[in-house]
């Protein structure tokens, strides 16, 4: 059975679901910046951007998955 997607549509113009995914990886990623301060997340790893960004990249694969 295939899946179908739903495209995002602003302003007449369509817009991947990849691009949905990406907002919505960004936003999960905004709400858990402040619990991730209070937890010392940029402590735990010598370089924490790139940490971060992991963190986004797997939220971002997580929700492909789910979804």
């Amino acid at each position: 059975m295939s899946h179908t997607f739903a495209e995002l549509v602003i302003g007449g113009v369509l817009l991947a679901p990849f691009a949905t995914y990406l907002a919505m990886a960004l936003v999960v990623i905004i709400v858990l910046r402040p619990l991730l301060h209070v937890v010392g997340f940029a402590k735990m790893f010598s370089h924490a951007p790139i940490a971060e960004l992991s963190l986004y990249v797997t939220v971002l694969s997580l929700l492909m998955l789910l979804l």
